[in-house]
């Protein structure tokens, strides 16, 4: 039993690490996670003004847990508070294994994002492997009493403070410089025309079309197979019915496009051009109370831009705030930069912080940088 006991901690103990450090280098995808739940429940008619009110807490919320999961299990690791630890790691676990039985059951959420974007596991992995982790935490607390401190009092105490602290630590620099490892279609080296198109391996989805005529007040239903009625049917509907669901038959890259004032889609000509050029995505965008004071990195980097003759784009769902800010940038006139709208969901998976500069040569990205990193792009340049 002891064996069996603290094989199941090491085990348990290294897996919730591990789960939280995936995590850790990219908190945002966790807590858009954590608001696409939100909403799905809220859709429900789940506590419907709560749940709209929590997905404006999301981050935070993902920030905690996620320090939680690596700290509880160091704490298992090293036997530190073995009663309070083990019944938080209970608790936690039974959490996960309703989201990702509500992920498997309902099919309203298409992954539950475990171990983030770097790797995916289908619904029915993520919920067979916390049924597995769920009995492995029965066995530890049945056998609590062979879990030994493996340090003193006072070093697992620093152990687990210096973990704390290193872990909203990452979590911090990477909310202000973007994650550690990238595992989006949008990372360095990706060519983003190349994401845009359909596999070469995909499989698409089979449908069948169903007709509905009217003759004399009466409906009725016609296949292609069997074929249409005559001229004195009249046409009412048609039905497409899936037959079989395809399989890889989603670009990476599905939902990304770059649209004019005047909505014709630009994409494929922005991200043709030869050279090099820039794209500045502004998720979230600054008000630019005043000129002299106010953060302005990305002015100044697109002014900077212009006079090397380096295109730059900017890209966002928040149009009309966006105008503002450029409008009013030098002494009340307008900067000489084109802005896109886009989806603002894509624009969430291209921009892992508000404001993201990427550096362009035609469809691949060379390089990007978050707000806190953008003033130092341009010193470089000769």
């Amino acid at each position: 039993m002891k064996i069996l006991v603290n094989s199941a901690r090491l085990l348990v103990g290294l897996l919730f690490i591990f789960s939280g450090l995936v995590k850790a280098i990219d908190p945002l995808g966790l807590s858009y996670k954590m608001q696409e739940f939100f909403e799905a429940w809220a859709a429900a008619g789940y506590l419907k003004g709560l749940l709209t009110a929590l997905t404006n807490y999301a981050l935070p919320f993902a920030i905690i847990m996620i320090a939680l999961e690596v700290i509880l299990g160091l704490a298992l690791l090293i036997g530190w508070q073995k009663k309070i630890s083990t019944w938080l790691l209970l608790l936690l676990t039974l959490f996960f294994t309703f989201l990702t039985s509500y992920v498997l059951f309902s099919g309203k959420i298409r992954a539950c994002g475990c171990f983030g974007d770097c790797i995916p596991l289908t619904p029915l992995q993520t919920f067979s492997k916390d049924l597995v982790l769920l009995l492995l935490i029965l066995v530890i607390m049945g056998g609590r009493k062979y879990i030994q401190p493996l340090f003193s009092t006072v070093v697992n105490l620093g152990l687990i403070t210096l973990m704390t602290i290193l872990i909203f630590g990452l979590q911090w620099y990477v909310l202000n410089h973007l994650p550690l490892v990238d595992c989006l279609p949008f990372k360095k080296g990706s060519d983003l025309l190349e994401g845009r198109k359909m596999p070469k391996d995909a499989v698409p989805d089979k449908y069948d079309y169903v007709f509905v005529y009217e003759k004399a007040g009466q409906q009725k239903e016609f296949k292609l197979a069997t074929g249409l009625p005559d001229s004195t049917w009249k046409f009412a509907d048609r039905k497409q019915i899936l037959i079989e669901k395809g399989k890889n038959n989603t670009p990476l890259i599905n939902d990304f496009m770059m649209k004019t004032a005047n909505d014709n889609d630009t994409t494929e000509a922005i991200l043709s051009q030869p050279g090099e050029y820039y794209l500045l995505f502004m998720k979230e965008v600054p008000v630019l109370k005043d000129p002299l004071t106010s953060w302005r990195a990305d002015i100044d980097f697109i002014l900077k831009a212009n006079a090397k003759g380096k295109p730059v784009f900017v890209i966002t769902a928040q149009t009309k705030a966006t105008a503002t800010r450029f409008n009013i940038s030098i002494e009340g006139k307008a900067l000489p930069i084109p802005i896109f709208t886009a989806d603002a969901t894509a624009i969430k998976t291209a921009a892992r912080a508000d404001i993201v500069l990427y550096q362009m040569n035609g469809p691949l990205v060379v390089n990007k940088w978050a707000a806190a990193d953008i003033a130092r792009v341009a010193k470089g340049w000769k």
